[in-house]
């Protein structure tokens, strides 16, 4: 008896160190062979990117099989210095060897004016990247110099109305569904309802597995802008999104400015200031960066969050689901949450470019074209709930569409982290993911052979995805998916995909803009964790005065002007 049973763990052994050379030998098809001799080190000087360092894992082995190269990420979120970092490599005439930033307001103008990016235009040509052609020569157009100096992200084939996200919206008021269907499903006509409805949540659950307090929002400060980024959030769950220091809502029927008494900024000011006021905001939050941040979520600490695509993928594990454990939006009545509408010249805050200085710039612009293509999306795209990863390891081809392997399944949708095979780079899958936090296409874009870039579209995963959480939360909201619930009963708003080219502005709003985006961070951090309210009117007036001695005024007005601009009003 002892015998066959070794027999068979010898049978199981075999079988997967087969399937492990099979999946090695697709990843080697999938690199080919190098075409490049040299090795080199690539810096990439990314503004959007949450970790700094060298790219490991499986999507850096991944690189350099493809490129022979290694990708050193620099990013301010991490070493400091935001607009400061990007002014000292400025000045040196040296950026980077590849660049990810915005390209926005004069950005990109000013950059190419400066010598500080590389003309791609003869690299590019006839490649593979050029199926975006209008969203290329539309980003370059504006360009006094001619040329491709940069490409923008989250380009879509779809219309301007399609909304591109899948089936949960970017923003949006998740919470602790388990915990809410413990207290009854209390009603929630407004956002701060939801309030002491998380002191009531927090009071059934005071503490996580590990024995750390339970809070109902942990926050970080690292993406900070003209704004204090948290507080921005919730105003996205009313149909508003930021231009510089205005608030505009998806439709164009309304615009403020974030100063304003009134102001929907102002408002969540106060959200956070009662939350604090209750207990139920995280004292680290003004400390830590976005990776602790998820870390908390992941150890169950957090109980409401912003953003289904940082909560879900750190809490919502296969196992904590089919117990009815996990985040799910909330139905508040009167949210009518942001969309990004669909737009085929892509998102032009973020693009990618080549530094003038950099090793090998012909490498890099391949690179770039990579990106684009099938594999490249799959690849640099994939994170939980996003793109799926690489063909063989993560996912497989079906005669009925796309499946996830059991490798992909663990990591993917049970928040594993599993040890990826050596063949594919060795380590955690978590670690090797792309730090390049950069999205080529928009989520409800399909590659050639049809299928969507992103796994939670695929009809083998949304069978997957049945479990106790999902069904109680699809019984009680009368709805399949989120997107559907929001859509039949009117809370989404879409904004058009729409181009929109500001001037560029000038070396004083440019210093204007520089000082009250660092008074208006400073001063709201210390409102939401002020003492009292007596502080915290105090911190609002001294603000509001603050800014305007800066030249507010001449940055609202600029700021009013494109933003209505940027929605045809």
């Amino acid at each position: 008896m002892k015998r066959r049973k070794f027999r068979v763990q010898v049978s199981l052994v075999m079988a997967l160190v087969c399937c492990v050379r099979l999946m090695g030998c697709a990843w080697d098809k999938q690199a080919k062979s190098c075409p490049y001799q040299e090795f080199i080190v690539v810096d990439v000087l990314d503004l959007f990117a949450n970790y700094q360092g060298m790219q490991s894992g499986w999507f850096g082995e991944l690189v350099k099989k493809k490129f022979n190269m290694e990708l050193n990420i620099i990013t301010p979120n991490i070493s400091g210095g935001g607009d400061r970092l990007f002014e000292v490599r400025a000045a040196a005439g040296n950026l980077g060897d590849l660049i990810v930033c915005r390209g926005s307001n004069g950005e990109l103008e000013n950059m190419v004016a400066s010598g500080l990016l590389y003309n791609m235009e003869k690299d590019l040509r006839g490649k593979e990247i050029f199926k975006y052609k209008d969203a290329i020569e539309n980003l370059n157009n504006k360009i006094p110099q001619g040329g491709i100096y940069a490409i923008p992200s989250q380009v879509s084939a779809n219309a301007p109305d399609v909304p591109s996200e899948g089936n949960e919206p970017f923003y949006g008021p998740y919470i602790r569904w388990d915990l809410y269907k413990e207290l009854g499903y209390p009603p929630l006509d407004t956002l701060e309802d939801v309030l002491p409805i998380l002191k009531e949540m927090q009071k059934l659950c005071p503490a996580a597995e590990d024995g750390e307090k339970v809070y109902g929002f942990s926050l970080f400060r690292e993406w900070d802008d003209n704004m204090m980024n948290a507080v921005k959030q919730p105003c996205c769950m009313y149909g508003y999104e930021e231009y510089g220091v205005v608030l505009a809502k998806a439709d164009g029927s309304d615009y403020q400015s974030i100063m304003d008494d009134d102001s929907l900024y102002v408002r969540m000011l106060n959200f956070y200031f009662e939350a604090n006021q209750m207990g139920l905001l995280d004292p680290e939050s003004i400390n830590q960066d976005y990776d602790r941040c998820f870390q908390k979520y992941r150890k169950g600490q957090v109980l409401f969050s912003p953003w289904p695509w940082m909560c879900q993928p750190a809490y919502n594990s296969g196992a904590n689901m089919e117990q009815g454990k996990g985040f799910m939006m909330a139905p508040v009545r009167d949210m009518q949450i942001y969309s990004y509408g669909c737009s085929p010249y892509g998102n032009q805050d973020s693009i990618i470019a080549v530094g003038s200085q950099a090793k090998d710039p012909a490498r890099l612009v391949d690179f770039i074209n990579w990106l684009y293509t099938d594999e490249g999306i799959m690849a640099g795209g994939a994170t939980h709930s996003g793109a799926a990863g690489p063909e063989g390891l993560t996912w497989e081809m079906h005669e009925d569409g796309p499946h996830l392997t059991d490798f992909g399944k663990e990591v993917l949708l049970n928040n594993n982290k599993a040890e990826v095979p050596d063949e594919y780079g060795g380590g955690d899958w978590e670690s090797g993911i792309s730090a390049l936090n950069y999205k080529a296409v928009a989520q409800c874009e399909k590659s050639a052979a049809g299928y969507y870039y992103y796994y939670d579209l695929w009809d083998s995963v949304k069978e997957l995805n049945k479990s106790a959480l999902t069904t109680d939360w699809c019984q009680q909201m009368g709805a399949d998916t989120t997107m559907e619930y929001l859509q039949e009963n009117d809370m989404l708003l879409v904004a058009p995909g729409m181009l929109y080219t500001a001037e560029v502005e000038s070396m004083e709003q440019v210093t204007i803009r520089s000082q009250c985006k660092r008074v208006v961070q400073e001063y709201s951090w210390k409102m939401i964790f002020a003492a009292d309210r007596e502080t915290f009117e105090r911190l609002l007036d001294e603000m509001q005065a603050s800014v305007l001695s800066y030249g507010y005024n001449t940055l609202l007005e600029y700021d009013m002007k494109h933003a209505r601009g940027a929605r045809g009003a």
